[in-house]
């Protein structure tokens, strides 16, 4: 099959609605077409540590630094996220499935690692392909989300040889070097 005929099939067999109009599922299904990093996000709780696995993370500006991020407000963690003054978020690598689990629903969360903490006192995780130490800079409400953009005040990077988690379909994956 040539180029444009593999697009016009592609285009056959596409569907189009109105987000609104059509159920939720079908509108998360769309959007999981769009490949992302996986992130654990943490910070010091009225608690204890708090963490949530995130993959609506993204670069906002350069200079500053600033990055953003978007905890659901249906969490139960939600607050914790709102009230901190600082956050870290922790790019998993393509090995770190286990660590990613962890701070989903109802997974151990921070139950058994090591309590490190960062120079402001949030809590961190070992060995994550990279980290983005950060100060609260603005927050948004953002429909059943809210977006908190950070400034980055410090990153950590681990070896060139590490891979990002990815996920994309519902699955997570890692990209093939090449």
């Amino acid at each position: 099959m040539t180029d444009s005929e593999e697009s016009r099939h592609r285009l056959a067999e596409a569907i189009s609605f109105h987000p609104a109009t059509e159920e939720g599922r079908r509108f998360r299904e769309a959007l999981g077409r769009f490949a992302t990093g996986v992130t654990v996000v943490t910070v010091a709780g009225p608690g204890g540590p708090v963490g949530m696995t995130v993959n609506s993370f993204t670069s906002v500006s350069l200079e500053p630094p600033l990055l953003l991020w978007c905890p659901a407000r249906a969490s139960s963690r939600h607050a914790a996220f709102l009230a901190a003054s600082h956050w870290a978020v922790h790019v998993l690598g393509s090995d770190q499935i286990d660590l990613c689990l962890r701070f989903t629903k109802g997974g151990a969360g921070f139950e058994g690692l090591p309590p490190l903490v960062n120079d402001d006192g949030v809590p961190i995780l070992p060995a994550a392909a990279a980290r983005f130490d950060c100060r609260l800079h603005a927050m948004h409400a953002g429909g059943d989300h809210s977006i908190l953009v950070g400034e980055v005040r410090n990153v950590t990077i681990a070896g060139p040889a590490d891979l990002p988690l990815v996920f994309a379909a519902g699955r997570f994956g890692e990209l093939a070097p090449g």
